[in-house]
């Protein structure tokens, strides 16, 4: 029995928007389906769960990264409107390993995808998943996307000349954070603000300050930003940050906030709700494939309905009922 490409892939996003993982579970879910399903694919004998498997482990995840691509992009535009001058709100960038995506031998080391996180409209914009290490992968998201105009979000491991550079050249702001691991620019941005008055920490809040670097250390940079954070009686945690731009302490500290959206809104929910975590597909390209069907679910639940439904709500009512099923599943078209 044959089955064309575009057909599985539909059966197989489906299936993940009903919160089904395995490859077994999808053949079955296609043939429970298939009358729902038979609205936008046609087939007559669902595809086996071997078909299913080989495609997964087949497929080239370029091709499905560059879906996802198009997918969010489309969708970013749909959920702010047509104000151009709407705040793009802020990409954020972090990686996420898939824990059970490997065996024992391997466990230390387990497949890591990079993802784009509009904060904003809560979609993935973007992934790679490729074994390669986490900088690396990063910077193949950015070369993906178009970012002009945008304000990018990464944490210290990506404060580098080559992630300036790319933003740059993409023309996108930046918030990168600075760790030890920039020695130079870490000392530079303390000793910046050593001299430089900032306001106090409020009680159980956080206070940002922003100056004006001296020299430029890296493609685009500006300035320093520094963020002082309290929880309870807990003492304060500074935070350093390379800027490509000044900007007033209040939108620092509300770009660094929104940074950990990606790991609240996006990956959370793929571990909790889309169980990316229990994922053991390990196989050739298949780890690669499981995540960005998985995003691609995760934005096609995020445009299901504009209300404040619960992601886990959301995919009850795709298990449940095929109207709402076929009508998330209409948002890749």
């Amino acid at each position: 029995m044959s089955h064309r490409l575009g057909d599985i892939l539909v059966i197989v996003v489906a299936a993940h928007l009903c919160g089904v993982t395995t490859a077994s579970e999808m053949a079955l879910f296609a043939d429970l389906r298939k009358t729902a399903l038979n609205r936008i694919v046609a087939y007559d004998t669902a595809p086996s769960h071997d078909t299913i498997s080989r495609l997964l482990r087949r497929l080239e995840p370029a091709a499905l990264g560059a879906l996802l691509a198009q997918l969010g992009a489309a969708l970013q535009a749909q959920l702010r409107g047509t104000d151009p001058g709407k705040d793009p709100g802020v990409i954020a960038l972090d990686g996420k390993a898939m824990r059970r995506a490997c065996d024992a031998a391997c466990a230390a080391h387990p497949p890591l995808t990079v993802s784009a996180f509009a904060t904003q409209t809560r979609l993935s914009l973007g992934a790679c998943q490729a074994g390669k290490s986490e900088v690396d992968l990063a910077l193949d998201v950015v070369h993906m996307l178009d970012l002009a105009g945008q304000t990018v979000t990464a944490d210290a491991l990506h404060a580098t000349h080559r992630m300036t550079r790319a933003l740059q050249q993409k023309g996108a702001e930046y918030v990168l954070g600075l760790k030890q691991n920039r020695p130079a620019w870490y000392a530079e941005a303390e000793a910046a603000f050593a001299t430089t008055p900032c306001p106090d920490l409020p009680p159980g809040g956080r206070s940002g300050c922003v100056v004006t670097a001296a020299t430029p250390r890296a493609a685009g940079h500006h300035a320093y930003g520094r963020v002082t954070s309290r929880r309870g009686a807990e003492p304060p945690v500074t935070r350093y940050f390379l800027l490509s731009r000044s900007m007033p302490a209040a939108e620092l500290v509300a770009i660094t906030r929104a940074h950990w959206a990606v790991e609240n809104s996006l990956h959370w929910v793929l571990d909790v709700h889309l169980r990316e975590d229990h994922a053991r597909a390990r196989k050739d390209h298949a780890p690669a494939n499981t995540a960005l069907l998985k995003r691609i679910a995760r934005n096609l639940l995020t445009a299901a309905e504009q209300t404040k439904t619960p992601i886990s709500h959301r995919i009850q009512k795709c298990a449940f009922n095929d109207t709402y099923l076929i009508s998330a599943l209409a948002h890749m078209r």
